[in-house]
């Protein structure tokens, strides 16, 4: 079964996944994150179709503290967040936890010569 990325944070950041083909998306205006992310986060935590959650690392200081714990314990969905400074090193690992596989697995990439 494939499991599909999903997106959470303001419509500025989720337009650009949406233009490459995220579909499962949860719009939450800056104005409403204190009282809407929470429930954003968790509908698409319960959402059985999805894999891989990205979110700002800004946005989850929004977050309450059941909310984070959530969060950061969740195997599948995986969450991922970015545009805090964190290594892509951290990125990848979640990433093959998620799914299983090394994107970029050095053998994979040797073969293109």
């Amino acid at each position: 079964m494939s499991q599909e990325i999903a997106v959470v944070g303001s419509p500025e950041f989720t337009t650009g996944f949406r233009l490459a083909g995220v579909r499962k998306f949860e719009n939450v205006p800056e104005d409403e994150k204190e009282t809407e992310l929470d429930d954003a986060v968790s509908r698409v935590l319960d959402d059985d179709e999805v894999g891989i959650v990205v979110m700002h690392d800004e946005d989850l200081d929004y977050l309450s503290r059941k909310v984070r714990q959530e969060v950061e314990t969740s195997v599948e969905p995986t969450m991922v967040s970015i545009g805090g400074g964190a290594g892509s090193g951290g990125l990848r690992d979640k990433i093959k936890r998620a799914i299983g596989i090394d994107l970029m697995d050095e053998d994979e990439q040797g073969d293109n010569e």
